[in-house]
Parts: C-alpha cells; structure tokens; sequence
C-alpha cells in the first residue's frame, strides 16, 4: 500500500474498533443500569434492542446515503454521534432519556459498515489485506472495549466511564479530517464534487440526489449479478455470528466452571463477579479473532473469497460439532474456543471482499447497505434462536444447529460460485 492508503486503512480500523467498543461496553452498563434506574431486566432488554435493531436496519439507508454523499464526511458524522449519545448516557436523568441515547447510538454507528467497508473497498488496491486490517481493528474494539468498560467500572462511576469513553473518537476524528480520500482514488476524485472521491452517483442519479427511483434502479443493478444470493450466504453468517456470541460467556463459565475453580479477581467489588475465568476466555476468544481477521485477509488477496467462504463454513460446522465432546477436558476445551474464534472472524474478510466483487463500484455503499441489514439486522434473530434452544433443549442441540447453520451457508457460497456474476 502507499502512505495514502495507508492512512486510509488507519482511519477505517480505528473507525471499526470504537464503533464496536460502544456496542459491547452497553451489556456491561447493563448490570449498574438496573439498580440506577431501578427498573427490570426486561425493560432494559427492550432499550438496548431498540438500539442494536436501529444498529442493523440503518446500515441500509445509511448504504444509501453512502452512495450519494461519499464515506469520509459519512464516518466523520458517525463518530460524532456516537460521541453525543454516550455523552448523552452519561447525564441520563432517567430510563426515557437513556433509551433515547441509546437509541441515537443505533442510529449514528449503523452508517459506519457501508461508509467504510465501501470507501476501502474502491480506495485500496490490496483490498483483502485492507478488510483484513479493518476487520482487527473491529475485534480489538470487540475484545478490548468491554474489558476496558469493566475495568474501569472497578474504580469510577459508570456515568464519568460513560463520558471517558468518548474521548478515544476526538483522536480518530482528528486524524480522519486530515485524510485525503481522493490521494488513493486519483481516477474518481474529479468527480467527487471536491469530496472525498468515493461517493459519486448511483446508477439513476448523480451525487447528493436520493430519490426512490435510484434506490430502485441500484438494487436492480445488484438483483441482475445475482447479489440475492450473496445475501443469503451473509445472513447465515450473520445469524451464526449471533447465536454462537451472544450465550458464549455463560457457556464458556458453565462448562469452565465444571473443570476448574479459578477466581481471577479477588475484589470486594459488585463488578468482580463478571470477571470469572469464562469472561476471560470470552475475551480470548474475541482476541485471537484478530489473527482469524489477518489470516482472511491475507486469503482475499490470493484466491476468490467466495471459494475460501465454503471452506471456512465447513469448517465452522466441524468446529461446532466438536465443541460440546471437547468439554471433557480443559485443555481440549480451550483449543476448541480458540480455533472457533480464529475461524469465526476469518469468514469477516472474506465476506466483506466477496460483496464488494458482486457489486458494482456505484452501488458498492448500498451494496454493504444490505449486507450490514442481513449481518446484524436478520442476523439479530441468532440471540433468540439461542436462547429459544438453550431453554428448550441445551448446549449440545445449540451447537447441532450452529452446525447446520454453517453448512446452509457453505452451500449458499457454492452457489454465489456458480450462479452470481463477479461486478468488480
């Protein structure tokens, strides 16, 4: 990559990483939020999934909105209005005002996965390594952020850790205002109306317009390559990415927790108790995903991603048929997770670069619109899904249906192979 490109990818991840840090510090807040507010568990389920919902369904206007007005001024807005809805939290009188932030929250950071995964994908060259890169710096965030949140938790008040967690955007911010977009975009930054040179118009319009009949002539550019089927293998990536996460540190506790007794945190604290050894393998788990996000990268760039996809599904099927059976010891145990993390966010890369080959370079915002609608909108259902089977049955039939999860979505990457036509 040259220095321009570079900077690029560095805006993006550390972009990717606080979007991120927000979304997984709320389930941590949670636990203080319900004495605070002096409310229930459900009520504050009903906040929060107001605003992770918000999160999904805007990635699709804000695909949308991508395309008509370019990435840079897009994820300079996002991470202003992350910034102001924690802010937000952070003075919250009561419930009604903290649902509206988080709210505020869905909606603002919901822009972000078109707006950048959009602007690498035309911008650099190497673009798998680029999805590579950006895809750690998200996973540092997943990792990292509630680690942090919960830490500092220990010892501050959740309103002034709330505030503290906005501080991390005026970095990225100023450090994005002073990319220059068009330096990796030569050919198009001409006709970037002096913008960043990513935006240009739709295929029915020119840039700054937003008008059904674009919106309708850019889904049909997508329809007619055959990008359906792309959303399916997404969705089932999406839904396996939400089911397997959103139960795993009580999974990882439960089972740990039958093999070893470890108290990692010796505190009088009433936040130590989220720290047993399943949260720390939780963490692991969320870490290592940064060498799973690398090594797809890195596959992106020397063979075509949607092949490497209905490998990585396989072998998520197999991993999830063998994570129960490796509960018998901890050694067996800790592998298994860990190899689950490594593969779970190699498929990221992967997923992202084979949107961006079956979709053209003028619908590429809406494109990664729709994706994001399937990855977090649809995929949502994963939380219910798991707790549906969780209560029903357990974690052996979870694991059955996360395996054929996968393969349903080896089979829908076979099929993009065969009946989809490469845009880019």
């Amino acid at each position: 990559m040259d220095s321009a490109e570079r900077r690029i990818v560095a805006f993006t991840a550390g972009s990717h990483g606080l979007v991120h840090t927000y979304e997984l510090s709320i389930p941590i807040l949670l636990t203080v939020w319900i004495g605070e507010f002096s409310t229930t568990a459900a009520a504050l389920g009903l906040v929060v999934t107001v605003g992770y919902g918000l999160f999904g369904v805007g990635a699709l206007p804000g695909g949308i909105l991508v395309d008509r007005f370019g990435s840079k001024p897009l994820i300079l807005a996002c991470l202003a209005g992350m910034a102001g809805s924690f802010l937000l939290v952070s003075v919250a009188p009561n419930l009604l005002t903290l649902a509206v932030a988080i709210a505020a929250w869905g909606v603002t950071a919901s822009v972000y996965h078109p707006a950048g995964l959009s602007l690498l994908s035309k911008a650099v060259d190497q673009r798998g390594t680029a999805l590579g890169y950006h895809g750690i710096g998200g996973n540092l965030g997943i990792a990292l952020g509630p680690l942090a949140t919960a830490l500092l938790l220990l010892a501050f008040d959740w309103r002034l850790v709330a505030a503290a967690l906005t501080a991390p955007v005026a970095v990225v911010a100023a450090y994005g205002a002073t990319v220059d977009v068009g330096d990796a975009m030569p050919d198009r930054g001409n006709d970037a109306g002096g913008g960043d040179g990513d935006g240009g118009g739709g295929s029915g319009g020119t840039k700054g317009e937003i008008s059904a009949s674009t919106i309708v002539d850019d889904t049909r550019v997508l329809l007619a390559g055959g990008f359906l089927i792309v959303f399916a293998f997404v969705t089932f990536s999406g839904l396996y990415y939400r089911t397997f996460l959103t139960f795993l540190p009580d999974l990882l506790g439960d089972v740990l927790g039958g093999l070893i007794d470890v108290q990692l945190i010796d505190s009088e604290s009433p936040y130590a108790e989220e720290f047993d050894v399943g949260r720390y393998l939780y963490v692991a788990v969320l870490t290592v995903g940064v060498l799973g996000q690398y090594l797809g990268g890195r596959i992106a760039d020397r063979m075509a991603p949607e092949r490497g996809l209905m490998v990585l599904m396989g072998i998520l099927a197999a991993l999830a048929l063998l994570f129960v059976p490796a509960g018998r010891t901890t050694a067996t145990f800790v592998a298994a997770s860990l190899a689950l993390g490594v593969a779970l966010f190699t498929v990221q890369p992967l997923s992202q670069a084979t949107v961006a080959a079956y979709s053209p370079s003028e619908a590429r915002g809406i494109s990664f619109g729709y994706t994001y609608l399937g990855i977090f909108g649809v995929g949502s259902l994963g939380a219910a899904l798991a707790g549906a089977v969780l209560t029903r049955a357990g974690p052996r039939e979870l694991f059955v249906v996360l395996a054929g999860i996968a393969t349903l979505g080896a089979l829908s990457a076979a099929a993009v192979t065969r009946f989809a036509t490469r845009q880019d």
